[in-house]
């Protein structure tokens, strides 16, 4: 049995209980975030995010500030961030890939079937030229007759004797 790279695996069962999640679910909430990751609002929204805590670390009253300067809990979570953007994005893209592999096959299986069916209708017009060669048209049909008459009329035997 050849496993496919394109359905999800089976779920296999385990001594030890892990969490159950539904892989397609969890593949859909992936690719919305990596959407929204890689659009213009997520990148207002990450700059107003910094330019506040910058702004506030650096403006607030001593005792309210929460990350003095050089802001390491900023540079923590934006690397907290950055730790699940990456994975959410690469399992963004491995669906994408599945998709693009079975829309490929389902590609190549139609040209596969539009080429067969091409080969069998121009062997078909083929053949029919083929037996259409052995057909009386109608202007050989006449010019025979034409020929015949000819031959025919005392009045071009004559002329043609003379």
């Amino acid at each position: 049995m050849t496993t496919r790279l394109d359905q999800p695996r089976e779920i296999r069962r385990t001594l030890v209980p892990r969490p159950h999640y539904d892989p397609e679910s969890f593949g859909r909430l992936s690719e919305r975030i990596a959407r929204f990751l890689g659009t213009a609002r997520f990148l207002v929204y990450m700059t107003v995010f910094v330019a506040v805590w910058i702004g506030w670390n650096l403006a607030a009253p001593a005792a309210m500030r929460f990350d003095p300067y050089p802001f390491i809990f900023l540079t923590l979570m934006l690397s907290l961030q950055a730790s699940y953007a990456a994975p959410l994005i690469l399992l963004a893209q491995n669906r994408q890939d599945d998709r693009d592999r079975v829309q490929y096959e389902r590609d190549r299986a139609g040209s596969e079937r539009s080429m067969a069916d091409t080969e069998y209708l121009t062997r078909e017009i083929a053949g029919l030229r083929l037996a259409l060669n052995d057909v009386v048209t109608r202007d050989f049909l006449r010019s025979e007759l034409q020929q015949i008459l000819k031959e025919l009329d005392p009045k071009d035997q004559h002329s043609t004797l003379s």
